[in-house]
């Protein structure tokens, strides 16, 4: 028997015994203590399948010397994603309008971003205000990073409008967010996450689901996912790779997720840097064979923002292709993004 390993900086698993541990003292149908505490006369090879902490960052880029002409609207611009969004589009060359949805508290407010003045506006006029938009802007995707519950009703309002959008967000109803873009018609990208790496690693569990049902039935799955104090939802991408073991046999529940959102947690337990408290995405899926002798243990890490802005900028200019060339099909996902080829 041939048993590889993948070569890894040395710190990457140091809090593999910790994660086993909080999952043992978790209420589950199977109790899990670290490897090391079970049969101490032999030891079971983990395969794993991980990826290092990617520390990205919020610095604006230098501008990009040809602008696209695309205009993007950017909803929840005072939020940390929609920052890093419009950092990203500018770089990019892309044209941000300066104008974009809000809370009700921050109706009317001017507020500065990367050195332009964005007008926000609250619920109560925003049909009004993007169908101005879209008159000014013919050509206006809008990019969504605002609140779960915000979700549906603003794809709605897109959609009624007619305006293409890119939805970040995740939460809400998702089978009645596609629905809504099918029966409009509406051109969009949806995806729980635009990380392009990691939808990349999402795009392999869905060949590898496809390909071979039942691979691992019978196998136990415990999964933890830390992000910052301020998602208030299960992770979205945990969501779809949970989806994908469960066609590969494994019976996992999503409210079985456990939510990781406590500082001393995320520091002690999970590993994440401090200065990451803020911004971060560490996930965790542990397989376990029936009689304890095989396992299985997926993990990817991303501190900051930038990736998924990156891959939202990316989505944009693949959408204003799509909307250009009159594509027959109008919903998309990350997938189809990367499919496309000619990511930057």
């Amino acid at each position: 028997m041939a048993t590889c390993f993948l070569k890894t900086t040395p710190n990457l698993f140091h809090k593999h015994q910790n994660y086993l541990a909080f999952f043992a003292n978790s209420t589950s149908t199977r109790t899990s203590v670290p490897v090391s505490q079970k049969r101490r006369s032999r030891s079971f090879p983990v395969v794993s399948m991980s990826a290092t902490p990617v520390q990205t960052s919020l610095v604006k880029s230098a501008p990009s010397s040809q602008n696209t002409g695309i205009p993007i609207m950017v909803n929840a611009c005072t939020g940390k994603m929609g920052k890093a969004v419009i950092n990203a589009a500018e770089a990019a060359g892309l044209l941000v309008v300066p104008e974009s949805f809000g809370r009700e508290e921050e109706s009317g407010k001017t507020f500065e971003i990367g050195g332009k003045d964005f007008l926000v506006h609250g619920p109560s006029n925003r049909e009004s205000v993007l169908s101005s938009a879209l008159e000014k802007y013919p050509n206006l995707i809008v990019v969504d990073y605002t609140v779960p519950n915000a979700v549906n009703g603003n794809a709605e309002l897109y959609c009624k409008v007619g305006v293409p959008f890119v939805m970040g967000t995740t939460g809400g109803d998702r089978d009645l967010l596609h629905k809504t873009v099918e029966d409009s018609k509406n051109y969009a990208v949806i995806s729980p996450q635009m990380g392009k790496q990691v939808v990349a690693f999402l795009a392999a569990m869905e060949i590898m689901a496809e390909q071979f049902p039942g691979a691992f039935s019978g196998y136990s799955l415990q999964v933890l996912e830390s992000h910052q104090a301020s998602k208030v939802d299960a992770s979205g991408t945990a969501k779809a790779v949970i989806s994908c073991f469960n066609k590969l046999g494994v019976s996992f529940d999503m409210d079985q997720i456990k939510l990781i959102r406590d500082r001393t947690q995320q520091l002690e337990m999970v590993g994440v840097p401090e200065e990451h408290l803020s911004g971060h995405a560490f996930h965790m899926y542990h397989l376990t064979s029936p009689d304890d002798t095989v396992s299985f243990e997926f993990q990817h890490n991303v501190c900051g923002r930038s990736i998924y802005a990156e891959g939202t900028v990316d989505a944009v200019l693949f959408l204003a292709k799509k909307i250009e060339a009159k594509d027959e099909k109008r919903l998309y996902n990350m997938i189809d993004v990367l499919g496309e080829g000619n990511l930057r």
